[in-house]
C-alpha cells in the first residue's frame, strides 16, 4: 500500500500544525466579521484558511517549493470567485465587497500557513483584524463629514415625458442627442405615471457637466413630437 510509504510521522505533524494555525488565524478574522453580522462569519473564514493551508501544505509535500508556489496563484484566483458571491448590487449600491476582501486575506493566511510560514500568518491575520477594527470608526467619521458638491462626482438624470407608443423613438432620440453632446448614457429606466403617460429617464455620470449645455438640450426635447415634458436633476453619486 502506499500509504505505508507516504505515512510519515514528523511530516504529519508539520501538516497538523499548518491547519491548527490556518484554523486560527481563519477562526480569529471570522469572530470580527460574525459579531459585526455579515454574511461570511467564523465557519466561512475559518474553512476558507483551513482550505488555503491544506492546498498550500499538499503542493508543498508532494512537489516542494515550486509547486507549492504554483498552487498558490491557484488559491488566490479561486477565492476571487468565492468572494464574487458574497458581493450584492442593489441599485447603485454594491454590498459585500469588504466581506470578500476579508475572505481573500484569509486565505492569504491560510496560505502561509500553509507555506510553514506561521509567524506570516499570524502576522497578517493581525494586520486584517486592525483594518476591519481599528478602520471602522475612521470610515464612520468621514461617512459623516458633510458632503461638498463640488468635491464628488455628479450624477445627471435627464428625464423625458411621453405616451406609451412614442416609448421606443424618444428613447432612441434621447439616446443619440445626449450621445452626439458627448454625454453618454449610463443607465436608462422607463417608469410609468398615473396619468397614463411614461417617464423615461436617462442616468449620466460625468464629473464636468456644463448646466448651461443641459438645460439647451432639455429645452430642445421639449419640442420632439410626443414629448409632453422634460426636465434634468443631479445629486452626488454613491
Amino acid at each position: 500500500m502506499n500509504f505505508l510509504n507516504t505515512f510519515q510521522l514528523f511530516p504529519i505533524l508539520d501538516s497538523a500544525l499548518s491547519l491548527i494555525v490556518g484554523f486560527i488565524c481563519g477562526t480569529a478574522i471570522g469572530a470580527e466579521r460574525q459579531y459585526r453580522q455579515r454574511s461570511a462569519g467564523v465557519r466561512t473564514n475559518a474553512l476558507v484558511a483551513i482550505g488555503a493551508a491544506a492546498f498550500v501544505d499538499l503542493g508543498q509535500r508532494v512537489a516542494g517549493d515550486v509547486e507549492a508556489v504554483r498552487v498558490i496563484s491557484y488559491v488566490v484566483s479561486g477565492i476571487g470567485f468565492l468572494g464574487a458571491g458574497v458581493i450584492m448590487k442593489e441599485g447603485y449600491n454594491v454590498r459585500g465587497l469588504n466581506t470578500a476582501a476579508t475572505l481573500w486575506c484569509s486565505a492569504a493566511a491560510g496560505a502561509c500557513a500553509g507555506s510553514d510560514m506561521l509567524a506570516e500568518a499570524v502576522l497578517v491575520t493581525i494586520v486584517v483584524l486592525a483594518a476591519n477594527t481599528l478602520l471602522h470608526p475612521v470610515a464612520d467619521r468621514i461617512n459623516r463629514l458633510p458632503l461638498n458638491p463640488n468635491a464628488g462626482e455628479a450624477m445627471f438624470v435627464v428625464r423625458v415625458v411621453t405616451s406609451q407608443d412614442r416609448i421606443s423613438a424618444v428613447r432612441r432620440q434621447l439616446f443619440e442627442e445626449l450621445d452626439r453632446a458627448r454625454y453618454p448614457v449610463r443607465d436608462i429606466e422607463i417608469e410609468e405615471r398615473e396619468d397614463g403617460l411614461v417617464e423615461i429617464g436617462a442616468t449620466l455620470v460625468r464629473t464636468a457637466v456644463i448646466h448651461a449645455e443641459i438645460d439647451t438640450l432639455v429645452a430642445g426635447m421639449v419640442k420632439w413630437p410626443g414629448v409632453a415634458n422634460a426636465y434634468w436633476e443631479n445629486e452626488l453619486a454613491d
